[in-house]
């Protein structure tokens, strides 16, 4: 429960000191590859759910059409 009411309560300085601490554990070079590679991976997963409900809409049709 205490654990909920630390999460909910995170302010601007909080996201100042997390986004600082990043930036020191990755470097500022490293920070746009990994932004990179997680828009590529999202790209990919929307893709895939994209694909997932076509064919879903085609077997849809299909058992209608029948």
């Amino acid at each position: 429960m205490n654990l909920f009411v630390i999460a909910g309560m995170i302010g601007p300085w909080q996201i100042v000191i997390i986004v600082f601490v990043i930036l020191l554990l990755f470097g500022g070079k490293k920070i746009p590859e990994l932004m990179k590679g997680l828009g590529q991976g999202m790209k990919e997963f929307k893709k895939a759910t994209d694909q997932d409900q076509d064919k879903d809409n085609n077997k849809d049709k299909e058992s209608l059409e029948k």
